[in-house]
């Protein structure tokens, strides 16, 4: 029985599953089996895992028509065999240390049910772009990921077993097996089940230091996919608030602004300056608290915003500051 499970959803991926599956199998810490979800992919990825598990007998090919990113994690979570379950995007990539310093994390804090890591954001060709989501690691309460979802991204945490049984439930219509995220969404299902692990249960979210996760940012679509995580993201709200109704009578209006000036940033590394600049306009309309709480950060997206919608860039020393927030 292995310690760790990493589970890797893959639909279509082909193109970048090996990278991910390298990186994985690198891992310093040994004792671990990867659980590659094929979602109903149609093109080579599931020949691609099975020549691989002849390779290296930790991986596992579960195969399964489409169900979507939260349906493929779920039945890895149902086929995973460790004590702790890590997750990894098939275009995402895992440091060598990363699950060592996880495996350690838990092993010493037992109220910790989700430890996470910083991560560096990398394009398409797999080349760090500079930018980094560098989060907030200690005393980690259920405002901070409602306004800032510390965790970042679907590649960066792994959880313990306990954590993911008090998150399991079955709705009616299902009959294979429990779901831990809800397969109803389509963006947003990774901060909609850490924040209900925070509404929901006692266990606690921290993270370890270091960019031990290479996250995948393409450029392509980015409007029409930015416009589509915030309508998930208001979703996500209106499914949580009665679980935790003050939180979100005191948090939810900096919560959007929060929410819609990383859409600005987001539009700012696809070169898009209008739709920075309206992203930004709206976050303002909803609280200003991002501007004081993180004045430098907030200022230099709304210059780098003005300046991309001109001139069709930014200078040098302040793309390179935009990076470094």
């Amino acid at each position: 029985m292995p310690y760790a499970s990493i589970v890797v959803p893959a639909f279509n991926a082909s193109a970048t599953l090996p990278d991910t599956l390298l990186s994985l199998r690198s891992q310093t810490f040994r004792d671990m089996e990867i659980v590659v979800v094929d979602d109903g992919s149609t093109d080579e990825t599931a020949a691609l895992v099975t020549q691989l598990a002849r390779e290296d007998g930790r991986i596992r090919l579960v195969s399964q028509g489409n169900r979507g990113l939260a349906g493929a994690r779920n039945s890895g979570i149902h086929a995973a065999l460790g004590e702790i379950v890590g997750f990894c995007d098939a275009d995402d990539l895992w440091m060598p240390e990363k699950l060592a310093a996880h495996v350690e994390h838990l092993a010493r804090a037992p109220h910790v049910g989700l430890s996470y890591s910083g991560s560096a954001l990398i394009n398409d060709a797999g080349d760090r772009i500079g930018h980094a989501q560098r989060p907030r690691l200690r005393r980690v309460r259920a405002r901070h990921v409602l306004t800032r979802n510390p965790v970042g991204n679907g590649s960066a945490p792994v959880l313990r077993r306990a954590a993911l049984e008090a998150l399991r439930y079955r709705p009616h219509y299902e009959t294979e097996r429990d779901w831990v995220f809800d397969e109803t969404f389509r963006q947003s299902e990774d901060i909609e089940c850490w924040l209900r692990l925070c509404v929901t249960t006692d266990w606690s979210l921290e993270g370890v230091p270091g960019l031990l996760t290479e996250y995948r940012l393409s450029a392509g679509g980015l409007s029409a996919r930015t416009e589509a995580q915030l309508a998930s993201w208001e979703r996500m709200v209106e499914k949580l608030r009665p679980e935790a109704p003050a939180l979100f009578a005191a948090h939810e209006e900096a919560a959007r602004a929060y929410q819609l000036r990383y859409l600005a940033r987001r539009a700012i590394t696809g070169g898009d300056g209008a739709a920075a600049q309206d992203y930004l306009r709206r976050a303002f309309a909803c609280s200003s608290r991002p501007l004081f709480e993180e004045p430098l950060r907030t200022g230099v997206t709304a210059a780098a915003a003005l300046l991309i919608a001109r001139f069709g860039t930014a200078p040098l020393d302040m793309a390179r500051s935009l990076r470094r927030l």
